[in-house]
C-alpha cells in the first residue's frame, strides 16, 4: 500500500535570525521567523509526511506552545517524523519540495540539503528532491518578507 501527502510552510523573513534551509545554514541578509529553527523546506516535508499517514500535522506534534520546541532543529523534528511513521508500519518512498524565496540562490545548496535530509528520512539521497523558485517579484515572497516550501511525499507500507 502507498499514500501520498502534501505539506506547505511559510515563514517570515527578518535580521537577526539564522536561515536555516533543508537542513543547512544558508549565508543570508535574513533568516526565518519562528519558534523553532523555522526550516520551511524541513517543515513542509514533516507535513507532507504525516499527512500521507493521517496522523495530523506538525503543530499537532511539536506545538509552538511548548517550550521544548522553543528554538529546536528540524531535523530532530523530522527524525521524530519519520521515527513516528516507522512505529505505525510506514517508510518514506521519497520526498519533492519546492522552495520559494527571491534571494539568495538556492541551487548551489542543493547537494547539502539532500545529504542531509537522505540519512533523516531513511532513504537513498536519490529519493530526494529539492527545488527552488521565485516569485517573480510578487507578493510576500516577492518582496522578501517571507520565504515558503510546497512538499509532496510518498509513503509505503513496511
Amino acid at each position: 500500500m502507498i499514500r501520498v501527502g502534501f505539506g506547505f510552510d511559510v515563514h517570515q523573513l527578518v535580521e537577526g535570525r539564522e536561515l536555516w534551509l533543508g537542513g543547512v545554514l544558508i549565508p543570508h541578509s535574513v533568516g526565518a521567523l519562528g519558534h523553532s529553527d523555522a526550516d520551511v523546506v524541513l517543515h513542509a516535508i514533516c507535513d507532507a509526511l504525516l499527512g500521507a499517514v493521517a496522523i495530523g500535522d506538525i503543530g499537532q506534534h511539536f506545538p509552538n506552545t511548548d517550550p521544548r520546541w522553543k528554538d529546536a532543529d528540524s531535523k530532530e523534528l523530522l527524525k521524530a517524523v519519520v521515527d513516528l511513521l516507522h512505529r505505525n508500519g510506514w517508510s518514506v518512498g521519497n520526498v519533492d519540495c519546492t522552495l520559494v524565496m527571491e534571494r539568495p540562490k538556492i541551487m548551489p545548496h542543493v547537494p547539502a540539503m539532500r545529504a542531509a535530509m537522505a540519512p533523516l528520512l531513511k532513504v537513498d539521497i536519490d529519493a530526494v528532491s529539492i527545488k527552488a523558485t521565485t516569485n517573480e517579484t510578487l507578493g510576500y515572497v516577492g518582496r522578501e518578507e517571507g520565504v515558503c516550501a510546497h512538499a509532496v511525499a510518498l509513503v509505503q507500507k513496511s
